[in-house]
């Protein structure tokens, strides 16, 4: 095991929670351990990574390959996570993600079709391709090689494969708050204005969230929002508290956009977040409107709620019988929102 040096490292995600770290050695480095996830000959891996940078061009990159990769030519092929990341000062930082592609027969078509795969993404240049394979003395290294869109490929880098320690946090832990996490209206909407020219109805999403007002104020009516996993009775206490209460009940996301919630599900993580995201703020703006006229009751959004105001929460054991829960919630709701 060696040290990971200021340069590119890589961590592999197998089936189980550990990671597989290697790195890159310029000189050989003979007596260093080969990580094992490397297949032993006849068996050839290759991989290949896109920018982890938050935009939609390098997630559907992603995406699209991953789709790829699952079928065809590589069905006989194992799929596994791949991040490179440096190993600078503090905690690492997440560069590429991608794929480690372990074909146990390693024929040469798998090489082809992966090279043909990767000029056809539309991207300019291509995403690289690293090989991995035996060197004279039994290591392992891996040339780098930059694709040309008609044809032919340039070797970039060529270095032994060995490998590293583990960091004390997860590479990807740096770039978490930057990767799908919206900390605001601008950088969710950011995220679906890069959609309006591939998915038409982005555009949609983004004119009914310029007419929801810019500070929403709750009314003088209570705001009950009701969380809980699936098949615990949850909709159905919904429900009778809204009969009881005589109260507007609203989910998330939005009537007015549910309907667009497959084509979104499609998408990759990004995407799909800052549409729920923006949701999230097209509700935030009907709670503060309907509390003006009567109770709400909002199913599941409690993040809009709390775009508003933070909530006082409470906790209640769905185990009992329908009616006794029912009965429990009332009277919390009665405890802590008076008379209504």
């Amino acid at each position: 095991m060696v040290a990971a040096p200021p340069g590119p490292c890589f961590a592999v995600e197998g089936a189980g929670p550990d990671l597989i770290h290697f790195t890159l050695c310029s000189e050989g480095a003979a007596q260093a351990p080969e990580p094992r996830c490397f297949l032993p000959a006849p068996a050839k891996c290759y991989s290949l990574c896109v920018p982890a940078t938050p935009s939609v061009p390098a997630a559907r990159l992603h995406r699209r390959l991953q789709q790829s990769l699952r079928q065809g030519p590589f069905a006989r092929c194992r799929l596994l996570g791949l991040l490179c990341y440096s190993s600078g000062r503090g905690a690492p930082a997440a560069v590429e993600k991608g794929f480690l592609i372990q074909d146990p027969q390693g024929g040469p078509e798998t090489e082809r079709a992966l090279e043909d795969l990767l000029r056809s993404q539309g991207e300019q240049p291509p995403p690289p391709l690293g090989v991995y394979e035996a060197g004279e003395r039994g290591e392992l290294w891996q040339s780098l090689w930059a694709l040309r869109r008609a044809g032919g490929r340039e070797l970039l880098r060529r270095a032994q494969v060995v490998a590293a320690e583990e960091p004390p946090l997860h590479p990807a832990v740096s770039s978490l708050r930057s990767a799908a996490v919206f900390h605001c209206l601008e950088a969710a909407r950011g995220v679906v204005e890069q959609c309006t020219s591939l998915i038409p109805e982005a555009k949609a999403v983004l004119d009914l969230v310029d007419k929801c007002p810019k500070h929403s104020k709750k009314g003088k009516f209570p705001v009950i929002v009701i969380e809980g996993l699936d098949a615990t009775g949850k909709t159905t206490v919904t429900q009778s508290v809204k009969e009881s209460l005589n109260a507007l009940l609203l989910r998330s996301p939005p009537t007015c956009i549910s309907s667009w919630r497959k084509t979104f599900d499609d998408e990759p993580t990004l995407i799909r977040r800052a549409f729920y995201a923006l949701g999230n703020y097209i509700v935030a703006s009907e709670i503060a409107k309907a509390s003006t006229k009567s109770p709400v009751i909002v199913d599941r959004v409690e993040e809009s709620y709390k775009r508003m105001e933070n909530p006082t929460c409470k906790e209640v054991d769905a185990s009992p019988s329908r009616e006794e829960v029912l009965r429990t919630v009332l009277h919390l709701i009665k405890n802590h929102c008076g008379s209504l």
